[in-house]
């Protein structure tokens, strides 16, 4: 496939000979793009930046820029694109911080327009990542998440997967996996029809991840209890899943429910609005 005669490509950068680099593209620094990837007019990679097979970098992307970080010295550093990843236009994603440190996007991720991965981020396989969503430095998603438009997400957040971000939530501690995210950082259900849809999990396992959820969030014994009194009584994948993330130390906390032992269903319902994940009690 043919580099248009108007981008502009370092000679440090190695492009595949099948790439398809189209007009006024810059490649700056030692950019490897791998075998068919597709670059749209006007994007920016710069940097060490890895892009693997059949990605897709849309017009005015940036990919392995300088990160946004007062703390970095301009050492080497790493932003390394996962195979069949699509990022749509405008996108940012940025290099590590410290020397030698690496941000990274799994395989089959899709980013759409004006997303933004900040620093060392450890993003998973087939994440999705909305129209405007905001990911701060060290945040870690893991596979099959869904952050949905003009959320943001906190610097060293952890994201368990196959978890849902509901639109314009404000995650600012731990989402365990399997659970939907909303508002001003709460966890308001448990990711019933991502879970049934992906193919991945038996209804033993799905309800499962609802018992657990029940226990942790709709219940008035402390959230500590509840995890403790679990760990007696889980039998399925999930819910072990769940308790190792609660289990794992982590420098914002979990994220809690709403007070009381029940929210108000209308409340889950407008969750359930914001995204293409329903709520289910």
């Amino acid at each position: 496939m043919p580099i248009h005669a108007t981008a502009v490509i370092d000679s440090k950068a190695e492009i595949s000979e099948s790439a398809d680099i189209g007009p006024y593209v810059i490649i700056d620094g030692p950019v490897r793009v791998g075998p068919r990837v597709r670059i749209f007019a006007g994007a920016y990679l710069s940097g060490w930046t890895e892009i693997a097979e059949d990605c897709e970098i849309h017009p005015h992307a940036v990919v392995g820029h300088l990160p946004q970080d007062f703390h970095f010295e301009g050492h080497r550093s790493y932003c390394r694109i996962g195979a069949g990843t699509i990022i749509r236009e405008h996108s940012t994603i940025h290099r590590g911080t410290q020397p030698e440190s690496v941000t990274s996007l799994g395989k089959g991720c899709f980013l759409l327009a004006n997303a933004h991965v900040g620093h060392n981020c450890e993003i998973g396989d087939n994440v999705k990542l909305y129209n405007n969503t905001l990911i701060a430095g060290h945040a870690i998603i893991n596979d099959n998440v869904i952050v949905s438009a003009a959320a943001m997400v906190h610097q060293f957040c952890r994201i368990g997967e196959n978890a849902f971000v509901s639109a314009a939530a404000r995650i600012k501690q731990d989402l365990p996996p399997y659970l939907i995210g909303a508002f001003e950082s709460t966890c308001v259900s448990y990711n019933a029809i991502g879970l049934r849809r992906s193919g991945l999990f038996s209804p033993d396992e799905i309800s499962e991840v609802r018992r657990v959820f029940r226990a942790l969030y709709r219940t008035k014994q402390s959230f500590t209890n509840a995890a403790e009194a679990l760990r007696a009584t889980v039998t399925q994948r999930t819910g072990r899943r769940i308790l190792e993330f609660i289990a794992t130390p982590s420098r914002l906390g979990i994220i809690r429910g709403r007070t009381g032992a029940h929210a108000n269903e209308t409340e889950f319902e407008s969750a359930a609005s914001m995204g293409d994940a329903s709520i289910e009690d």
